[in-house]
Formats: C-alpha cells, sequence, structure tokens
C-alpha cells in the first residue's frame, strides 16, 4: 500500500451504524467475559493512562455501560491526602485491587508518579527513580499472584488534545473536565513526553507490556481498545440460569392502595415541555 493510501485508510472513519453496531457486539462480549470472571473468580485491572483529553473516560463508560458495577468498577482515586502521602506510594491502590471475581479499571494508576507528579515536581527525584525500580516488581507481584493485569496508553497529538480542550471550554456539561492542570499540560507537551518515554523504557515489560492506542479519533480508540482487550484473555460463555417469569398471582381482593394524596409526587416537569412545544 502506498504512503498516500496508508494515510488515506488511517484518516477513514467508520460510519456511526457501523460504529453502533460493532461497539454493541464488543459489549455483549464483554457481558460475557463479566460472567466468566464471576464464575471462575478471575481477577482482572486494567490500567488507563495517557495524556489529558485522550479519551481515557469516554472508553470506560462504554466498558461499564452494560456490566454490573459489583463486578466490574472503576477506581478513579483522588490527590493523595496527607496522609496517604506518607505511606508506602502503592499503598492506597492496592486498596482498591479486585478481589476474586473482579474487573477494576483503573482510570489513572500507580503511574501517576511517572507523569504528572514527575513532570510538576510533586514527587522528588529520588521518589521518581524508585518508582521506575519498583513498579516492574510491583506488577510482577500483581501477575505472580493471579491477576491478570492489561496496561493501555491512549496517544492523541497535540493538536487534537488543544482541539478537545476548546471543546470543553464552550460546553457546559463538560466543563468540570478541563483543569488548570490540564491546561498546563499544553506548555509542558515535551516534558510529558520526555516522562512518558522514559515510563516505557522501565515498565513496558514482557511480562506487563504497554498497549498504545491511537486515539485521534475516539470512536475507533474505543473499539480498537475493547476488541484488544478481549483478545488478551482466554474467557469463554459460562451457563446461565434460565430465567422465567412467574405467572401473575391471581388479586385476592384485600389489598387497597392508599389514596393519591397521601403520597408527594414529583411535579410534572414534562407536562410543561409538551405545553410549550404545542404553544
Amino acid at each position: 500500500m502506498s504512503k498516500n493510501a496508508k494515510n488515506s485508510a488511517k484518516r477513514a472513519k467508520l460510519s456511526k451504524k457501523v460504529y453502533e453496531a460493532e461497539l454493541f457486539r464488543l459489549q455483549t462480549e464483554l457481558v460475557d467475559l463479566q460472567e466468566w470472571v464471576r464464575a471462575t473468580g478471575t481477577r482482572v485491572v486494567v490500567i488507563f493512562e495517557g495524556r489529558d483529553a485522550a479519551g481515557k473516560g469516554g472508553t470506560i463508560k462504554r466498558i461499564t455501560e452494560y456490566l454490573s458495577p459489583r463486578i466490574a468498577r472503576v477506581a478513579a482515586l483522588p490527590a493523595p491526602t496527607d496522609r496517604e502521602r506518607g505511606q508506602w506510594y502503592y499503598q492506597r491502590y492496592v486498596a482498591h485491587l479486585p478481589a476474586p471475581g473482579e474487573i477494576v479499571l483503573f482510570d489513572r494508576s500507580w503511574y501517576n508518579r511517572a507523569g504528572v507528579e514527575k513532570v510538576m515536581g510533586f514527587c522528588t527525584p529520588e521518589e521518581h527513580s524508585r518508582f521506575l525500580r519498583q513498579t516492574p516488581i510491583f506488577e510482577q507481584m500483581l501477575i505472580d499472584d493471579g491477576i491478570l493485569l492489561r496496561k493501555y496508553w491512549f496517544s492523541v497529538s497535540d493538536d487534537e488534545q488543544l482541539k478537545r480542550f476548546r471543546s470543553r471550554m464552550n460546553d457546559p456539561v463538560r466543563q468540570w473536565k478541563l483543569s488548570p492542570m490540564d491546561l498546563e499540560s499544553v506548555y509542558r507537551w515535551e516534558d510529558y513526553s520526555r516522562a512518558k518515554d522514559e515510563m516505557m523504557v522501565h515498565t513496558d515489560t514482557a511480562l506487563s507490556p504497554w498497549y498504545v492506542v491511537e486515539s485521534d479519533v475516539k470512536k475507533h480508540a474505543r473499539l480498537n481498545m475493547i476488541s484488544h482487550l478481549l483478545s488478551t484473555i482466554d474467557y469463554h460463555q459460562v451457563p446461565r440460569s434460565k430465567v422465567t417469569l412467574p405467572k401473575r398471582p391471581i388479586e385476592s381482593g384485600n389489598y387497597h392502595r392508599p389514596p393519591r394524596s397521601l403520597s408527594k409526587y414529583v411535579p410534572d416537569h414534562v407536562a410543561d415541555l409538551v405545553g410549550d412545544v404545542e404553544d
């Protein structure tokens, strides 16, 4: 394939119909994975890392959309407290690791130390160096204990990141996603790039590799990442109990519903909307 043909193929986008159909198929497979995890007592950890506005949150949302929050949960930890800063660095993350039959999706993880903490000076050079040395050992301990660990780095170009930041500035329901730290990342693009490269050198191991997700096109990134995740786990469909609805019992005639006036109902906001449309 010529270079121009490759670039054209890279720019081509899925139609909405194809995207939604494939996403639903993959989400159906995720439900099968969930049931296998529950039945076998498997523990799964999936790490989502990458630059701000790279599409991690949107992908996590699609993964968990049809899953049980009792089995698949998201760990998105806030900044550490003073007490947590004095703990062993990995300690607060260990508390969120899965029990048997659970999937945990880390929306950012212990790799904060390799990125924002390193670039913004929130950790010392010694702490950063220790992190790079200890993390492969820490992850090997998790894997040796039977945890299935998957690590994904969402890669977004600087132009696309800036475009998404601008979009958030004018969106009242997404402005909260835009923090001063996000804006600072625009000016420190090269610093974050160097930190990411150094992190990869030390933590992209044969036992615990990083998988890079090209995420300039969000829909492509979601499908590619979910498809890959499913392909790396040797799960299978497990038998499910057949559910049948019981016949509705014959009313005894002894129950009488209390008067509506005794209950507090929410106002019919929709009726006002319908009235406005009709007017």
